[in-house]
């Protein structure tokens, strides 16, 4: 987890998630954060408001534009609702204020930390089906695209007999060949579909946190 404060709130933060068992990295500033950023770490970040340099809507951004995909908890001295509602549509976890309910600052992490190791889950199946996507033949692919779209079986006025009939063994190769077999590897490939360009990667266990205000 990543922290960025004025010492005052930075250090009693500190350990307040240290001693509720989590790993904790703090800074000064985002600059230092972003000069040691590590793009496989995993865990949530806490950001403050208002810090110098890049306040914490404008690190949020910066980091979305670096596709970093830790969840973000913001913390403020001053928070106003335009403020927040920006912060949460861009992701954020929590918007809470200071001073900061320890109770609701260990819950908000519980839950940030939670929606990563599900973002982690679903980058990985995709990354594996990308990986078994990349070894159909070109009819393979094409037959896919009517297994996705439920045609398969379902449009007999433009098909002959003999070409659904190859096709359903086209399709019954590909979900073979993409690991899987029936309704289960068709969904999860219509939901690969359907987040095309998204990237995968793989990070390590780590807790992170950044504020500063």
């Amino acid at each position: 987890m990543s922290r960025f404060d004025e010492p005052a709130i930075l250090k009693p933060l500190t350990r307040l998630l240290g001693a509720a068992g989590y790993r904790v990295a703090a800074f000064g500033s985002p600059r230092d954060f972003l000069e040691q950023y590590d793009s496989e770490a995993c865990g949530c970040l806490v950001l403050d408001v208002s810090m110098p340099g890049l306040n914490g809507i404008q690190l949020q951004q910066a980091l979305i534009e670096r596709s970093c995909y830790l969840p973000v908890i913001f913390l403020t001295g001053c928070g106003d609702i335009p403020t927040s509602v920006q912060a949460m549509k861009h992701g954020a976890v929590d918007f809470l204020t200071k001073p900061v309910n320890d109770t609701a600052l260990i819950a908000a992490v519980q839950q940030a930390f939670e929606r990563d190791a599900a973002g982690q889950a679903s980058r990985a199946e995709i990354a594996v089906l990308r990986q078994r996507l990349a070894i159909l033949t070109p009819r393979e692919y094409q037959v896919l695209g009517h297994v996705i779209a439920g045609r398969l079986n379902n449009d007999g006025k433009n098909r002959q007999g003999a070409s659904r009939a190859r096709d359903g063994k086209n399709a019954g190769r590909l979900t073979c060949r993409a690991g899987a077999a029936g309704g289960p590897c068709r969904h999860r490939t219509n939901g690969l579909a359907a987040s095309a360009g998204a990237k995968t990667r793989s990070r390590r266990p780590a807790v992170r946190r950044c504020m500063l205000d």
